[in-house]
This record gives structure tokens, sequence and C-alpha cells, in this order.
């Protein structure tokens, strides 16, 4: 959701040349990109333990 709303505001201070809007909706894509590689490592954290345990969905 993040992403989505950066790309907006980016879009948004490109057309209408505020600098800051444009640095918001960047950083808003930033945060984004972190939190899915956040949930992405923690998806994988939780697969691995899984497989170590003999918990597969098969």
């Amino acid at each position: 959701m993040d992403k989505l709303k950066g790309k907006g505001k980016e879009a948004v201070g490109k057309l209408t040349g505020d600098r800051r809007k444009e640095s918001e909706g960047k950083a808003d894509q930033v945060k984004g990109r972190a939190k899915d590689a956040v949930d992405e490592a923690g998806d994988r954290a939780k697969g691995v333990k899984d497989s170590l345990r003999g918990d597969d969905d098969r």
C-alpha cells in the first residue's frame, strides 16, 4: 500500500513541481519495499522452521 501511495505522491509532486511531495512519495515507496522485505524474510524463516520440524503442507 505504501508503494502505491508513494507512486501517487511522487507523480503529483512531479506534475506540480513540488519537490517535497515528490520526495515524500519516494520515501513512501522505500518504506513499502522495506515492509515487503521484512514480510518476505518472515515467510522464509517460517518455511525454514516448518521444514526443520517436518510440517510440510503436502
